[in-house]
């Protein structure tokens, strides 16, 4: 099933219980509260923003998930990621290229004195030569590259037991409600908002990974829980059933010939 399609198939359904004459108080067609299906573990599938699809429900609404998290509908627990990459800015590579600046610079010069060379006998004109912009640059830029290290980043369950709650969140004297309620035999929930309040004083929740910085004895417990991989007890060269005759016998496969004079016919005939 199509994304697109699902999401249709979901506001349609939203929009059935709104026609039952008056047995729905709200609707989310109502421009004072945001509907989303979210799933067991926070993302969002349908929004009113198409943005948002895929994003973290945190994201969108950091107060109404840091709700969520203090009444135990969702709980937080951290993963770790020991082949992660994470960005570094190297200046240099080492010190001992800092010993080569003065040749660097000369190098530099020499390559500015050919480039107006060149510039002036192609263009003949002393005054673009006098008014030229370009410079010598001995300084060597940093770069930032990508290394090896361990990150940590948290990930968000939802808990089985509770099936729908309500809460209200305090924004600064404006109270913002909303329900979450599971949709029966499936991992999704909906999701409720009153958006008639700021909540902008309540950061959003992200779930981007945070480098690890270890110390000298951190590095060495790190070292130590890192196992090398165990080789089997017992070698299996072979099995009872297997036929080693049979290894090898795509050569003594033959071309069909019937196929062979199609595929000439086929290619004599012009299209």
């Amino acid at each position: 099933m199509k994304l697109e399609f699902f999401q249709k198939k979901f506001w349609t359904a939203s929009r059935q219980c709104a026609a039952l004459d008056g047995k729905c108080s709200i609707s989310c067609d109502d421009e004072n509260i945001n509907c989303y299906l979210i799933d067991n573990n926070g993302f969002v599938l349908v929004a009113e923003d198409y943005t948002l699809t895929g994003k973290f429900f945190g994201e969108a609404e950091g107060a109404v998930m840091s709700k969520l998290l203090q009444m135990g509908s969702f709980k937080r627990v951290t993963l770790y990621d020991y082949q992660a990459l994470c960005w570094a800015f190297s200046e240099s590579s080492d010190s001992g290229h800092t010993l080569l600046d003065p040749y660097f610079a000369f190098f530099s010069a020499v390559k500015w004195i050919l480039t107006e060379l060149v510039i002036f006998l192609v263009e003949f004109n002393l005054y673009s030569w006098w008014h030229s912009d370009l410079t010598a640059k001995a300084q060597r830029i940093g770069r930032s590259m990508q290394v090896p290290c361990d990150t940590e980043y948290p990930a968000f369950i939802s808990e089985r037991t509770i099936k729908e709650n309500t809460g209200n969140v305090d924004c600064g004297g404006c109270i913002k409600s909303f329900v979450i309620q599971q949709i029966p035999s499936s991992n999704l929930f909906m999701v409720v908002v009153d958006n008639k309040c700021d909540c902008s004083m309540f950061e959003p929740i992200t779930m981007d990974p945070i480098e690890i910085l270890y110390n000298e004895s951190l590095k060495c417990e790190r070292l130590k829980m890192q196992k090398d991989r165990r080789r089997p007890d017992t070698c299996h060269p072979f099995h009872p059933e297997e036929n080693s005759m049979e290894c090898g016998g795509a050569v003594g496969l033959t071309p069909s010939l019937a196929a062979t004079l199609l595929c000439v016919l086929l290619a004599l005939f012009p299209r």
